[in-house]
């Protein structure tokens, strides 16, 4: 490491998954320079995953769900600025404004800025008793209301409705969950995937109601009723909205870097500013892979990023080359995703969708662009390597449960 280096300052704005992965790998790789850390939650980094399950059910402590403690912080002398907004970036002084008026000089920035929760469009949505759930302070407000008997209206169908909802009905609670497309899980996976977890949930109690409308949210101060286009109406002691969420990308857009979907970077994870990157659920980067620009939103796709800005800031540029993965759990149901089945023109499956354990596989042209699979973690750990190794498989050896998946490895 250069003397240089040891004056400089990196900083880094979120402290989530994407923005501690950066500042610890930076002093994995033996950077001595000044790191800081920024960000709008007073926590820690922190990771978001448990928050729909193991914190949200009592499981999982507060201390478990940092990825960087305190302590360990302090031990690898990363400043943590905590309860903070990055208001402005001036580019041409390379200085960060804060929103309590402090004025931080950089060396290298990094907006690992992450994502909020879209918020619902509808009269009543501002109302004590409607919630996201992206935050540790989100699920800290839940918790009072998750008890049983009590009446949970879940809006959406994705993963953090479905996660919620398995973790609502163990607690004894009635759930409904409301999605508006006609199937649940529509934008990650085909119809016959939807269609297992729409059962398991309906098997498990949950009143699972897809292609709906929400009208309007009665009662004040806080909602007591949603009342659906079809004029039903449905109790509620409390409304989760769980459908999505937006990249943070203010910041990087009022410093004039490029954004579309996320703040644009190359394959370097670097953007248009040759001394900022960015990484995480904000950034929208060119994917070799699939031949064209993704924005991930997972855990891992953080961590990888955190890794490949880290490795840039200190002069060794590194590619990034990722195949996404996934995952989710609902009851006693691990659902692990790896590619974009997008575009697939055969499915294969393999074991018995009534089951509760089989995989999917997706082709395209012959190849393995992607597989879902439910249950099975050998499955999934095969496959991983081979829709990363774009393998031409045999879709009846794929679908043959005699076969191992790991002899069609050296075939590819």
């Amino acid at each position: 490491m250069s003397e240089s280096a040891a004056t400089q300052t990196f900083i880094i704005v979120g402290a989530g998954q994407a923005g501690g992965e950066t500042a610890s790998e930076l002093r994995k790789q033996g950077f001595t320079g000044r790191i800081v850390l920024v960000g709008d939650e007073t926590h820690v980094p922190y990771r978001r995953p448990p928050l729909s399950k193991a914190y949200l059910n009592g499981t999982a402590t507060l201390e478990s769900l940092y990825i960087l403690p305190p302590a360990g912080m302090e031990k690898a002398r990363i400043e943590f600025i905590g309860g903070v907004r990055a208001e402005r970036i001036d580019r041409a002084g390379k200085q960060l404004h804060l929103s309590d008026g402090r004025v931080l000089d950089y060396d290298k920035l990094v907006l690992a800025t992450g994502g909020r929760a879209r918020t619902l469009s509808l009269p009543g949505a501002d109302r004590p008793n409607v919630f996201p759930l992206r935050s540790i302070a989100d699920v800290q407000a839940l918790h009072t209301h998750c008890l049983s008997g009590k009446s949970a209206v879940i809006i959406g169908g994705g993963f953090i409705g479905l996660e919620v909802a398995a973790v609502a009905i163990k607690l004894g609670m009635k759930v409904t969950v409301l999605e508006g497309l006609p199937r649940v899980l529509a934008r990650v996976t085909v119809p016959e995937v939807s269609a297992f977890f729409e059962r398991v949930h309906r098997e498990a109690g949950v009143d699972l109601r897809t292609g709906v409308q929400i009208a309007a949210f009665e009662g004040e101060p806080a909602v007591t009723h949603v009342l659906l286009g079809d004029g039903s109406r449905i109790a509620a002691d409390f409304i989760l909205a769980g459908i999505g969420q937006l990249p943070n990308v203010e910041l990087a857009q009022q410093a004039g870097l490029a954004v579309d979907n996320g703040i644009v970077v190359d394959e370097y994870s670097r953007t248009a500013d040759p001394d900022i990157y960015a990484a995480g659920d904000c950034a929208n980067h060119p994917n070799e892979f699939y031949g064209c620009r993704l924005r991930l939103e997972s855990v891992q796709n953080a961590m990888e990023q955190g890794r490949v800005v880290a490795s840039g800031l200190l002069g060794k540029p590194l590619a990034y080359k990722v195949v996404p993965w996934f995952w989710s759990d609902q009851y006693d149901l691990k659902l692990q995703m790896v590619g974009l089945s997008a575009g697939f023109d055969r499915m294969v499956l393999r074991g018995d969708l009534n089951a509760r354990a089989f995989a999917a596989f997706y082709l395209k042209d012959g190849r393995l662009i992607a597989a879902d699979t439910v249950g099975r973690p050998q499955d999934f750990m095969f496959a991983k390597k081979l829709v990363a190794m774009r393998a031409v498989v045999d879709p009846q050896q794929l679908a043959d449960e005699t076969v191992s998946l790991k002899t069609l490895l050296p075939a590819a």
